[in-house]
C-alpha cells in the first residue's frame, strides 16, 4: 500500500500486532513525555522512558499523563541516560531511540561511541524528513537537512540509499529521486551539478538500485511540471519527484524550515545510518512533528 498522507502511517502502525519499542534518553521534560504518551495511547509504539523516576511521575501528574503506560528506567544523570538508552537498543530491549532533555552533543556521543554505540563501521549518519505539503500532490522525502554540512560523493550516495529506503517503507515501489543543484546543466565548476550527474549515471547503470535518479535538477523542475515543460526537461522525475537530495546542509535546512514555518507542511524527521532509526527532535518542533517523527521511525524499524 502506498502511503499518501502522514496519517496513513499511523493507520499502518495501529494495525501491527507487535508494537515497536521506543526508548527516550533523559525523558524528564513534558514535551518528550507528551509526544510519547500520545504515541503510546494512539497504539503506535510502546514507550520506555530513561530518566529520573520521581521527576517523570511528577510531570505526568501535572499534565494528566498516565505514567503507567510507560516502562520507566531510573537514572538521574543525563549522559548516563543517553548511554542507558543506547544499551537497551543494543540488548534488543528497544527498537527505536529518541532524544529527550539531554543535549544533542551528549545524545550523539552515546550513539557514535565506537565500542558501545549504534553506528556500524564506516556508516554515514544522515537526517531524513518526510513532508506533507498542501501545495504538493504527494509526500516528499528530503535529505540532508541537519547533520552533514557539505556531503561528499560517497555521503550523497548513502543519502540516496536512505531516502530510497524511506520511500519504499512508505509503499513507493520505485521512488523518483531528484539530485538538487542550481541548474540542469552539468557545469564542471559547480560541484553539486557534477556529483548529481555522476550519481544519476550510477543509478542508470544499476549501481544504485531501487530508484529512478535524475540529476542535476533545479528545485523548480523537480517539483513543478509546468517549470519542467517550459525548460523542455523531459524526465519521469521532473515535476513528480518523491525524493529530494540537497547538495549541502544550508539548502536542505532552509527548505525544511520554509516548509515547516511558511508552507504549513506536516513533517516527520529521523536520523538514519545507525542500527536503529533515531528521533532527534528539536525544542522548537511542535508536538505534531515529534509524533510524526516517532511514527516514521517506527515504520522504518526493522
Amino acid at each position: 500500500m502506498r502511503i499518501e498522507k502522514i496519517n496513513d502511517i499511523y493507520e499502518v502502525l495501529k494495525g501491527h500486532a507487535a508494537k515497536k519499542r521506543l526508548v527516550v534518553a533523559y525523558a524528564n521534560d513534558s514535551h518528550s513525555i507528551e509526544a510519547v504518551h500520545m504515541a503510546v495511547k494512539a497504539g503506535l509504539v510502546e514507550g520506555i522512558l530513561v530518566g529520573d523516576t520521581e521527576v517523570i511521575k511528577k510531570v505526568c501528574e501535572e499534565h494528566g499523563y498516565d505514567a503507567s503506560v510507560f516502562r520507566i528506567v531510573h537514572e538521574t544523570n543525563d549522559v548516563k541516560c543517553a548511554e542507558k538508552a543506547v544499551e537497551l537498543v543494543r540488548n534488543g530491549e528497544a527498537d527505536v531511540i529518541m532524544k529527550g532533555l539531554v543535549s544533542t552533543d551528549k545524545y550523539m556521543r552515546a550513539i557514535l561511541n565506537k565500542e558501545k554505540g549504534l553506528l556500524p563501521p564506516k556508516a554515514t549518519l544522515s537526517h531524513v524528513a518526510v513532508m506533507e505539503n498542501p501545495n504538493y500532490h504527494k509526500l516528499l522525502i528530503v535529505s540532508d537537512c541537519a547533520i552533514i554540512p557539505c556531503p561528499d560523493l560517497d555521503q550523497k550516495i548513502a543519502i540516496v540509499k536512505y531516502v530510497t529506503k524511506t520511500a519504499r517503507a512508505l509503499g513507493i515501489e520505485t521512488p523518483k529521486v531528484a539530485m538538487i543543484a542550481p541548474t540542469e546543466q552539468v557545469l564542471p565548476k559547480v560541484q553539486s551539478a557534477v556529483d548529481a550527474a555522476i550519481i544519476a549515471k550510477m543509478g542508470e547503470r544499476g549501481q544504485i538500485p531501487g530508484a529512478v535518479i535524475e540529476g542535476p535538477v533545479a528545485l523548480d523542475v523537480a517539483i513543478d511540471k509546468e517549470a519542467a515543460e517550459i525548460k523542455k526537461i523531459r524526465s519521469v522525475v521532473a515535476g513528480d519527484a518523491d525524493c529530494l537530495v540537497f547538495p549541502n546542509l544550508e539548502s536542505g535546512n532552509v527548505f525544511y524550515k520554509t516548509n515547516s514555518k511558511l508552507g504549513n507542511a506536516r513533517i516527520g524527521a529521523i536520523l538514519m545510518g545507525a542500527k536503529v532509526p533515531s528521533v532527534l527532535s528539536s525544542r522548537g518542533d511542535s508536538v505534531d512533528t515529534k509524533l510524526n517523527s516517532i511514527a516514521l521511525a517506527a515504520i522504518l524499524s526493522e
